[in-house]
């Protein structure tokens, strides 16, 4: 997720059109602030747009639990 993204937040689809976007140089950033600094209610009406592709409210969050499950030290197996 190097890749640029541009975020819309608002409680609706159409409100966050209406506030803009914010544009971030990476879209694991753009998650970042999403799941973990913008208010829950803004997420209703979240669209992430990373080159072509969009991504909803869901998507936004599984895209975080998996930025999440990658940044979690590996557990040394126990023989």
């Amino acid at each position: 997720m190097n890749d640029s993204g541009t975020l819309f937040l608002g409680s609706d689809r159409q409100t966050a059109r209406t506030l803009g976007p914010r544009h971030f140089r990476s879209a694991a950033k753009a998650v970042r602030f999403a799941m973990e600094h913008a208010a829950p209610v803004s997420l209703r009406g979240a669209l992430l747009t990373i080159g072509s592709r969009q991504f909803g409210p869901h998507q936004i969050r599984r895209l975080h639990a998996a930025l999440v499950a990658n940044e979690r030290p590996s557990q040394p197996t126990r023989n």
